[in-house]
C-alpha cells in the first residue's frame, strides 16, 4: 500500500512574522524556514502506519521553490521512501496545489493521501478537502487516531461536539490534527540517509496544470496592538468598568 504525503515549506512557526513595508505580503528574506507543523505531523502518521506493516512505501511530495527540496530532504529523514518536488517560482494558491495533487494521485496512485488540516503561513484549511472533491474520494478532515486495515480507515475526528469516529473505504483522504501524533525527533543518521534517497524534480507543465493565482491580495498589515491591563482593587471597581468603560455588562 502506498501513501502520498504533501509537505508545505513554511516560515518557522518560532519566528516572529514581519509585514513588508508596501503591505504587499509577509517578509521571508533571510527568514529561517521549516515543514508545517501539521504537514510534519501527517509524514510521522504514515512513518507509523509503515512500521505496523500496513504501508509499503511513503511518498512525500512538495510544491513551490527549489528551496522546498530542504523540506522533501527532512520527511525523508522522519521516514518518506522518495520525494517529488513540483518546482515552479508561482504563488500557489491552496486550488492550484489540489490540481497538482490530483495529477500526482493519478499517477502514484496511492491508496491513502494524509496531509495536514492546514498551513501556518495562511490558515487556508482547503486543500484536503479541494483534493478530495476532485479525485471523487471519500475525506476524513481533523483526524486525531487513524487506523488502517482490510482495505478501509477508521478515524477519530476532531469535532466541535467533542470526537466522531468514521469508516473510509480506500483510497481516501485523511488531515492530520495536532492531537494525531508527536513527530519523532530527527537524527543525523536518518539526515545522511536522505540525502541518498531519490527525489524527482517536475513542473506544473509537465502534470498540465495552469497555477495562475485566482485571488489578488491587496494588503497585509499587522494586528492592532493592544492596550495594557488595568488592575483593579476590587470586585465592585472591575464590575463598574465593566459596566460603564467597556459596556460589556
Amino acid at each position: 500500500m502506498k501513501v502520498l504525503v504533501p509537505v508545505k515549506r513554511v516560515v518557522d512557526y518560532n519566528v516572529k512574522v514581519r509585514v513588508k513595508s508596501d503591505q504587499s505580503g509577509v517578509d521571508i528574506a533571510s527568514v529561517k524556514m521549516s515543514m508545517n507543523p501539521f504537514d510534519e505531523i501527517a509524514v510521522e502518521e504514515a512513518t507509523r502506519l509503515k512500521e505496523k506493516g500496513v504501508v509499503s512505501e511513503i511518498v512525500a511530495v512538495s510544491c513551490g521553490v527549489a528551496q522546498c527540496q530542504e523540506t522533501l530532504r527532512t520527511a525523508m529523514a522522519i521516514g518518506a521512501d522518495r520525494g517529488i518536488l513540483v518546482q515552479t517560482d508561482a504563488e500557489l494558491q491552496p486550488l492550484a496545489v489540489a490540481k497538482l495533487l490530483k495529477e500526482l494521485a493519478a499517477k502514484e496512485e496511492p491508496s491513502l493521501i494524509i496531509l495536514g488540516k492546514q498551513a501556518i503561513d495562511d490558515d487556508a484549511n482547503q486543500t484536503g478537502q479541494m483534493l478530495a472533491a476532485m479525485l471523487d474520494w471519500p475525506q476524513a478532515t481533523f483526524a486525531s487516531k487513524v487506523e488502517v486495515a482490510d482495505g478501509k480507515a477508521v478515524v477519530t475526528r476532531e469535532v466541535d461536539g467533542g470526537l466522531e469516529t468514521i469508516e473510509l473505504t480506500l483510497p481516501a483522504i485523511v488531515t492530520t490534527d495536532l492531537r494525531l501524533n508527536e513527530p519523532r525527533y530527527v537524527t543525523l543518521p536518518n539526515i545522511m540517509k536522505a540525502k541518498k534517497k531519490p527525489l524527482e524534480t517536475v513542473s506544473p507543465a509537465d502534470l498540465g496544470v495552469d497555477v495562475e493565482p485566482r485571488l489578488k491580495t491587496l494588503k497585509v498589515v499587522e494586528p492592532a496592538g493592544r492596550s495594557a491591563g488595568v488592575v483593579v482593587p476590587d470586585v465592585a471597581a472591575l464590575v463598574d468598568k465593566l459596566k460603564n468603560e467597556a459596556k460589556v455588562v
